[in-house]
């Protein structure tokens, strides 16, 4: 079908190709709007149910009953000395607290931010702790996670009484977790922020669950 161009263009082969470029870029571009348009809430859906298949293995999903990704609050990074705001998932049985998740990020891991996810039980006991996200370098920091050691399983069932409070460093500052033999900074990092995470927990818990759900789009 020939397309009937207007008089300025007929002896312009530039304009004509400029325009033709311009038309094919525009419905690309429409074409790529329209496939976000239509698969977006089944990427939403796909990227919550991969999300609540990480958290169960840190919270048992049968320990509550409530739409645990929507029941959540935004705490200010600074109140747990998180680099980046804290998301907290909040688990409950017939509407009785039993456990949260908190996402924090340790600030001071070897090659920047180490993102986790921490459960807290309602008797402030560690339930599970995921790395989420890292940069450490591969081969000695990436230890933390869990396809690749065991390590990150010491923190299940601890607690600020299990061990004591002074404990709570790798064993080269004195505490009861190991480190790794030249990666100490990123073990020491994760500890931290597990504390931290423990000690915010402990005198907030009852007041974090009664605080309205904070409504909020896309990634955790």
């Amino acid at each position: 079908m020939n397309i009937p161009l207007p008089a300025w263009l007929q002896k312009n082969e530039v304009g004509q190709a400029t325009v033709f470029l311009a038309g094919f870029a525009l419905i690309g571009v429409l074409a790529l709007t329209l496939a976000n348009y239509f698969t977006k809430a089944r990427i939403a859906e796909n990227e919550q149910h991969t999300l609540l298949q990480r958290f169960s293995s840190i919270i048992e999903p049968q320990l509550y009953n409530n739409q645990l990704l929507t029941d959540r609050v935004l705490l200010p990074a600074q109140e747990l000395g998180s680099a980046d705001p804290v998301l907290v998932y909040r688990a409950r049985k017939d509407q009785i607290p039993v456990a949260a998740l908190f996402v924090v990020s340790a600030p001071d891991g070897y090659s920047g931010r180490i993102q986790l996810a921490i459960g807290v039980d309602a008797q402030h006991t560690i339930t599970g702790v995921r790395v989420l996200k890292h940069k450490e370098t591969p081969g000695l920091g990436d230890k933390i996670e869990i396809e690749r050691s065991n390590w990150i399983l010491g923190f299940n069932q601890k607690s600020l009484s299990n061990p004591s409070l002074d404990a709570w460093k790798v064993r080269k500052d004195g505490g009861e977790f190991d480190q790794f033999t030249g990666a100490t900074i990123t073990p020491r990092a994760i500890v931290g922020s597990v504390r931290r995470t423990l000690e915010w927990s402990n005198t907030h818990f009852d007041e974090l669950f009664k605080r309205p759900s904070t409504p909020m789009e896309g990634k955790h």
